[in-house]
């Protein structure tokens, strides 16, 4: 009884984590895209190196939380097969993590 309804909640916290790095995602992708068809339609003096660091920002946060709900899934699932696939996923989104972050630190050292 108490398992199962540990199940159920930790289900609840991942689509919770799921959903809000889905909306943070697609939220940075339209807003980035609006400021992108501003900027060329009414020639605005923005610059795309703020607009792909802020874009950028997003998707590494949603990583993040995708991160947490492999890992809170994980916790559900505690099987070997899980445990390696989880494990694959989490290092792969967190290399690219990394290497999405360390261009935005480029691109705003370029900026200087």
């Amino acid at each position: 009884m108490v398992f199962e309804l540990t199940g159920v909640v930790l289900k609840a916290f991942v689509i919770f984590f799921e959903s809000v790095s889905a909306v943070l995602i697609t939220y940075g992708g339209l807003k980035a895209a609006t400021k992108i068809f501003f900027m060329e339609v009414h020639k605005r003096p923005e610059d795309y190196r703020s607009i792909r660091k802020e874009f950028t920002d997003k998707i590494l946060f949603g990583l993040e939380l995708l991160i947490i709900a492999d890992l809170i899934e994980t916790l559900r699932k505690p099987f070997l097969e899980e445990l390696l696939v989880v494990g694959a996923i989490v290092v792969i989104r967190t290399i690219l993590g990394y290497f999405l972050s360390k261009e935005t630190e480029e691109s705003v050292l370029t900026e200087s």
